[in-house]
């Protein structure tokens, strides 16, 4: 029996008309991002040295913000980029050696599209504001050397401070997962979480960092971020003369100025029996200098010999009465508008000292472990920090002034979540320019999406349905046509047998 037999035509024709009711059913393009990796370079060229890192994230976005999946970095043999003022033709050579590693970390056939950023920060604004032509010589000397690299250069440019901490709690925020979170399904969602705040101490300043609330008016100095699909208005909070060179700087100048008769000067905030012999004019030159009476201060080149005594108590009413006295620092006195105001905000404070506070003296009352570091001896603050001594002499008093802080009604955050989330992506260091990077992406050019042709659910099920039924009933017909061929083929047989 042949197949023509058994497929009557009338299913030729069910099939045909099937056939044109899939070309008339309409159709959509259905997109389809290609899943890979990319990836980006910051250099964070600071005031002591240069660091270039390496973020990468795939193509999937979050509200056209990418989500950075890891970091790696290269530190900068040399000194800072403001050191080649004065011969900016050897600061691009001193950048050869990380940019050729991150030629061989990022696939060749990436080079061309991986952007390639550089921002300068506290050393090279100061160059800019006393010697402008010298910091555009070296900014034009940066070009050039990183043009001539395979990466997608995009600019060198110097950050303001207030950028600068912008990108800080951006990356604070982010390793936070304050902006989005995983869900059980592994996929992207808003994380429900209030934003937190950013203190910050550098060597002459401080910064309090918050995003102001809805509702209020943002200053003209705060700033405005566009972040996974919402836009976020930040406002950073400026304290000069309150970092830690300079605090250390006040402190010394008062110690001097109030003990001045004795041969030598008693410091409460330096642990027992560290001295340093220093010269009035190293802590007493400057804007931040302020003494209380002009008439009757050291000369210049006078010298004093400054003795720890460790004193946890002495140090913070001393640091209490430093900062009380202060009127270059609106947060300290709580003078602020209502509409900048961040009493309400939980803030996670970045600084060496707290970090080595949080890991040597664990307490949850910060007041107990302030007395605890303050009372530390020279040997266990050197086999808890295994630095250098000079290095961590100030952290009572910097601890000592974080700790003024909190007496004026500032949420604290000492959490070790901001350090180990870092870890996770990569690099604890990196700081502002995983902000950068990440309120860059935003206006990073995306992969062309390739599309396939799509249909409706509905129609699809209903087509479905349709072919169900049409091979049942081609398969019915064709084991009806079998039984009628073998019941007339046995019926003739049998017609035989009896003509026999």
């Amino acid at each position: 029996m042949s197949w023509r037999e058994l497929l009557p035509p009338w299913l030729v024709i069910v099939a045909g008309l099937t056939g044109i009711v899939l070309l008339c059913v309409s159709t959509k393009d259905v997109p389809v991002t290609p899943l890979r990796t990319k990836y980006g370079i910051v250099l964070d060229a600071g005031p002591s040295r240069t660091i270039l890192f390496i973020y990468q994230w795939t193509t999937t976005m979050a509200n056209k913000t990418g989500v950075i999946t890891e970091c790696s970095s290269c530190v900068v043999q040399g000194p800072g980029i403001s050191n080649y003022s004065d011969s900016p033709q050897k600061v691009g050579k001193s950048l050869d050696t990380c940019l050729n590693w991150a030629q061989k970390m990022i696939p060749a056939e990436q080079h061309s599209q991986t952007p390639l950023y550089l921002g300068a920060t506290t050393s090279t604004r100061q160059l800019n504001l006393s010697h402008p032509t010298l910091s555009d010589d070296l900014l034009a000397a940066l070009t050039v050397a990183l043009k001539s690299t395979p990466f997608d250069f995009q600019g060198a440019q110097i950050l303001s401070s207030l950028d600068k901490e912008a990108f800080n709690w951006i990356a604070v925020n982010y390793v936070l997962e304050n902006f989005f979170k995983y869900d059980w399904r592994g996929h992207l969602v808003p994380s429900g979480k209030g934003m937190a705040g950013v203190l910050s101490m550098g060597g002459t300043s401080t910064q309090l960092t918050s995003k102001i609330e809805e509702g209020n008016q943002a200053p003209k100095e705060g700033v405005r971020l566009q972040l996974y699909g919402r836009t976020h208005s930040v406002y950073t909070h400026h304290c000069p003369c309150h970092g830690t060179d300079q605090l250390r700087r006040r402190l010394l100048s008062m110690l001097i100025q109030d003990q001045r008769s004795a041969k030598t000067v008693s410091n409460p905030c330096w642990p027992l029996t560290y001295s340093q012999e220093v010269r009035w004019h190293s802590v007493h030159a400057g804007p931040c200098a302020v003494s209380d009476d002009a008439s009757d201060v050291p000369g210049p080149d006078e010298v004093f010999n400054i003795t720890g005594s460790s004193n946890p108590s002495a140090c913070v009413t001393l640091v209490h009465s430093l900062l009380n006295s202060s009127s270059s620092c609106s947060f300290l006195t709580r003078s602020l508008s209502s509409a900048v105001k961040p009493l309400r905000t939980r803030f996670l404070v970045i600084s060496e000292a707290m970090d080595f506070l949080r890991k040597s003296v664990p307490s949850p009352d910060l007041g107990q472990a302030v007395n605890k570091l303050c009372g530390m001896s020279v040997k266990e603050l050197v086999q808890e920090s295994q630095t250098s001594l000079d290095a961590v002499a100030d952290y009572c008093l910097v601890s000592a002034f974080i700790f003024h802080l909190s007496t004026k009604g500032y949420t604290l955050d000492f959490d070790k979540s901001v350090q180990t989330a870092f870890r996770e992506i990569g690099d604890t260091s990196s700081g502002w320019t995983l902000g950068y990077l990440l309120s860059l992406t935003n206006t990073l050019p995306q992969d062309s999406p390739s599309f396939l042709k799509g249909i409706e659910p509905g129609v699809w099920s209903l087509l479905l349905i349709l072919f169900v039924v049409l091979l049942t009933g081609s398969f019915m017909r064709i084991s009806y046509r079998v039984m009628v061929k073998e019941n007339s083929f046995s019926n003739r047989n049998s017609s035989v047998f009896d003509d026999n």
